[in-house]
């Protein structure tokens, strides 16, 4: 089973910083087609989403270096989503996959 690293109080293992949204993660927010709020969150939490191994060891690796956060997850509709946690927790970015 994936799991992720210590929690904090909050249940979060790092801080997100300034949450930003590419343009199509914001047209389908404003469209009412996607709530990214649950995967920001199980970002934050540890799980990485549907990554591979190597990629939930490497973000594991990552909380406790101070690395960059990548995170993958399928949503619906076959949409696909990643975010994105800079080294210096000072912002994660959602955006679709591909979407530069």
């Amino acid at each position: 089973m994936k799991t992720g690293t210590r929690k904090t109080k909050s249940g979060t293992l790092f801080p997100i910083g300034a949450l930003v949204f590419s343009k199509g993660v914001d047209q389908l927010v404003r469209e009412g087609r996607l709530d990214p709020m649950p995967y920001v969150r199980r970002h934050a939490c540890g799980d990485w989403g549907a990554g591979d191994d190597f990629v939930w060891q490497a973000n594991n690796a990552a909380v406790r270096t101070g690395e960059r956060l990548d995170s993958f997850y399928l949503v619906a509709s076959g949409l696909q989503i990643l975010i994105i946690t800079n080294a210096e927790r000072s912002s994660t970015r959602v955006q679709l996959n591909g979407e530069d």
